[in-house]
């Protein structure tokens, strides 16, 4: 495989300009910043994927957030959502530290791959189905480049589970009809590639309790031995 198809269409995932609404929207975040960040140099431009070229686990959120990537320029950095992924993914050794802080902060993933179904961060994290639909391209062509290892999808939350299921459909694995539904803990089989539904990492599901540390690491492990990575297990 060439990977160096990844690390190109990530550049240009960078620098597309699309959607003049979500534009708009991460360049003035940018400029107007969170008081707390008043000393940072927001990213302000579309976030690509975060992970290596031969992955053979991929995690499909929303959006980046606002002041998370949008800021830091890697996927779910910065944010207590990628808090708590990042420190699922190091606790089942998909990680080699359990915190993102910023771009250069040494964090390696292994055998494992961060993308999402719309690349800028939108309004009330909010993407519009067109924006949504637009978007569609980059994650088609992102897993047509992972096909030749991808093995096993997590896909947090069902607005990442409804964009995902066409692209992986465009992107060459057939996705039956009824399209299958979301749910936690969810499975579904594509041709050799493994499916799984989880909640989204956000805070109005990690502080309602509705999705525990315990219910992520449980998802991240059964898709991580799917695509026959190793896994540090459960102590206790």
């Amino acid at each position: 495989m060439d990977i160096s198809g990844l690390p190109g269409l990530d550049r240009r995932i960078a620098g597309c300009r699309a959607c003049p609404r979500l534009v708009s929207w991460r360049e003035e975040t940018a400029r107007a910043k969170r008081a707390a960040y008043a000393d940072w140099t927001y990213w302000g431009r579309p976030v690509p994927g975060f992970g290596p070229a031969d992955a053979r686990l991929l995690i499909v959120g929303l959006a980046p957030a606002a002041h998370g990537g949008n800021r830091t320029g890697r996927m779910f950095t910065g944010d207590r959502s990628g808090d708590v992924l990042y420190e699922a993914l190091y606790d089942v050794g998909l990680a080699s530290q359990p915190t993102a802080v910023h771009a250069h902060d040494g964090l390696e993933l292994y055998g494992a791959r961060v993308t999402s179904p719309v690349h800028c961060a939108p309004p009330a994290n909010k993407p519009t189905p067109e924006e949504r639909d637009t978007c569609r391209p980059w994650l088609v062509q992102e897993l047509r480049l992972l096909r030749p290892t991808l093995r096993s999808v997590v896909v947090l939350g069902a607005f990442g589970w409804q964009a995902a299921l066409p692209a992986f459909a465009e992107a060459g694995w057939p996705v039956p009809r009824p399209r299958p539904v979301f749910a936690h803990g969810a499975r579904y089989s594509l041709d050799g590639l493994e499916l799984f539904g989880c909640f989204h990492v956000s805070q109005r599901n990690t502080f309602t309790g509705r999705l525990t540390p315990a219910m992520l690491r449980d998802v991240l492990r059964a898709a991580a031995r799917a695509a026959e990575l190793p896994v540090t297990e459960e102590k206790g």
